[in-house]
C-alpha cells in the first residue's frame, strides 16, 4: 500500500438520498481495495464506512468539540472510523474564506487524531499568469506544516490542485505537472525532513487519466466531478489501481 497509488473522489455536495443509494449499491459490487477513496457528502458517511475502500470527509472544523452549530470536529469524524478528512480545498479557501492559518489549524488538530489528511494547495489563474506558482505554493505548505510533529505517522498526503483547473476542463500539461509535483516534494522534504505522497486533481476524468497516469511522480489523484458517476469513477481507478 506504501507505494501504490491512491485514487479519491471528492463527490463534493453531490447526489440525492436515492442517488446515493443506487451509487452504493453500485460500487459494493466492486472489488475495490483500499487504494480507493470516496469522499460523499457528510451527510451519506454511513453509507461508505467499514467496506474494503476508504472513505473520507470533505472538511472538519478548525476548533474542537463545542458550541459550534453546523460542524464537524475531527474527534467526531475519528470515532466514526472515517479514514481521510480533506483540508484546505480550494473551494473552502475561496467561498469560506478558509487562510493558510485557518488551514494549518485544521491541520493541527486532525494530527491529534488516527485520521489521514489530505491537504490541498494550489494557485489561481491570476498567480499562474504572473508566474507566482511556486511562491504560493510554499507559502501555503510552509504555513500548513512547518513546526508541526508529523514524522513519527506521516498522516499527511498532499494534493496539488491547480484551481484555474477545478472543473473547467483545463489540464496543465503531464510536463508542467511533474515539474510543479517536483517542487512541492522538495518544499515537503525542507520542511519535514522527509517526503509525502502527493495527488494531483484538476478535471481529472476518465478521458485523460491514462495520459495523466504516464506522470512518474505523481502518487495518485484527487477526482471531483467524474467521481459522482460510478461508470467514469470505476475507468479511471482501472486505470491507476489495476494497471
Amino acid at each position: 500500500m506504501e507505494n501504490k497509488k491512491l485514487v479519491v473522489g471528492n463527490m463534493k455536495m453531490n447526489l440525492t438520498a436515492s442517488e446515493i443509494n443506487k451509487y452504493v449499491k453500485e460500487i459494493d459490487k466492486k472489488n475495490y481495495n483500499e487504494q480507493v477513496v470516496f469522499c460523499p457528502s457528510s451527510l451519506y458517511l454511513p453509507y461508505f464506512v467499514g467496506k474494503s475502500y476508504k472513505c473520507g470527509i470533505q472538511n472538519i472544523a478548525a476548533t474542537d468539540l463545542g458550541a459550534y452549530t453546523g460542524e464537524i470536529s475531527i474527534k467526531q469524524v475519528a470515532s466514526m472510523k472515517i479514514d481521510y478528512a480533506i483540508i484546505g480545498h480550494s473551494e473552502r479557501r475561496a467561498y469560506y474564506h478558509e487562510t493558510d492559518e485557518v488551514v494549518r489549524r485544521k491541520v493541527e488538530l486532525a494530527l491529534q487524531e488516527k485520521v489521514k489528511i489530505i491537504l490541498c494547495v494550489g494557485e489561481t489563474l491570476e498567480e499562474r499568469e504572473a508566474l507566482k506558482t511556486y511562491k504560493v505554493l510554499k507559502k501555503q505548505l510552509t504555513t500548513a506544516l512547518k513546526g508541526l510533529d508529523i514524522a513519527n505517522n506521516k498522516k499527511i498526503i498532499v494534493a496539488y490542485e491547480p484551481v484555474w483547473a477545478i472543473g473547467t476542463g483545463k489540464v496543465p500539461t503531464n510536463s508542467e505537472i511533474e515539474d510543479t509535483i517536483a517542487f512541492i516534494k522538495d518544499i515537503v522534504s525542507a520542511i519535514c525532513g522527509f517526503n509525502l505522497k502527493v495527488l494531483y486533481g484538476g478535471s481529472v476524468n476518465d478521458a485523460n487519466i491514462a495520459k495523466l497516469n504516464e506522470i512518474p511522480n505523481v502518487d495518485g489523484y484527487l477526482v471531483g466531478g467524474a467521481s459522482n458517476s460510478v461508470e467514469k469513477f470505476n475507468k479511471i481507478i482501472e486505470v491507476v489501481v489495476n494497471q
